[in-house]
């Protein structure tokens, strides 16, 4: 039996448990600024994650443990001050959670107080039930991330596809149920088997938003700058690139350098 789509005016995480309960996906996108956030936004995302991988595409690093809870909220509040459905995830940056549930607790509260984000997302499971409990307790909502966690990239030593092993299978879910239990509203499933995404989503109620987790779960998020062919370098097998920015940008900007050196721009119809 189908159940009609329902229209959301402004995105909620209750929002989001009824999606799921009702069988509809969710789409995530990234956004680092109040201009790219606005067109997505108005596309009909319905959720908006500033993610910290705006260390490589917006910062140019290489990994994403640069990016320091400062530059978070600067882009964060760029986000929130342009959108008007979408809920708007804030992430945690490395460093600011891990080893002290009180330093967790006053990170999460400045992301909400400074930048208006509606939730902030962690990344890894028992490890850091703790802290997750310790802001969830302060009644900030919390996204959960497991499989490949790229803050923790220098202790994988690689962005392989994690929980191959049955061994680290049984923990993700065991992690996964334990992130549902103490109150998490959904969780980000990265780059494992679709099979063993499928079976998380099936055995807890909240959301599962995969990245290279298949389509078995209930949601899907990409960064936007991969889905936009704004970067050409990067091409692991989950991404679907929608556009080729690069090639268009490239070619858009080499002409405006030839009409600009040829004289041609501006003409009298672009003069005052």
């Amino acid at each position: 039996m189908s159940v009609a789509k329902k229209d959301y005016k402004r995105i909620t995480t209750k929002s989001l448990i009824e999606m799921k309960a009702n069988g509809e996906k969710i789409s995530m996108l990234t956004s680092y600024d109040y201009t790219m956030a606005k067109i997505v936004d108005t596309a009909g995302v319905d959720v908006i994650l500033v993610g910290d991988s705006a260390s490589n595409v917006m910062a140019g690093h290489e990994t994403t443990l640069p990016i320091t809870l400062d530059q978070m909220i600067y882009h964060a509040s760029s986000v929130v001050r342009a959108i008007n459905r979408a809920l708007v995830v804030v992430d945690l940056p490395f460093g600011s959670y891990q080893s002290d549930p009180k330093e967790a607790l006053r990170s999460s509260i400045r992301i909400m107080k400074e930048s208006g984000g509606h939730a902030v997302k962690l990344e890894g499971g028992s490890e850091i039930k703790d802290s997750i409990k310790k802001i969830l307790n302060a009644g900030i909502p919390v996204m959960g991330h497991l499989g490949l966690t790229p803050q923790s990239i220098y202790k994988f030593g690689t962005y392989t596809v994690r929980a191959r092993e049955e061994e680290e299978a049984d923990k993700l879910l065991e992690d996964a149920k334990m992130l549902e239990r103490i109150g998490c509203f959904a969780i980000v499933l990265e780059k494992i088997p679709a099979q063993l995404a499928q079976k998380v989503a099936e055995s807890i109620s909240i959301p599962v938003i995969g990245i290279g987790a298949g389509g078995g779960v209930d949601g899907q998020v990409l960064v936007i700058h991969d889905m936009l062919g704004m970067n050409n370098e990067f091409s692991p097998r989950f991404l679907r690139r929608y556009m080729d920015l690069y090639d268009g940008m490239t070619k858009a900007i080499g002409q405006y350098v030839t009409d600009v050196k040829s004289k041609d721009f501006p003409n009298e119809k672009e003069q005052y």
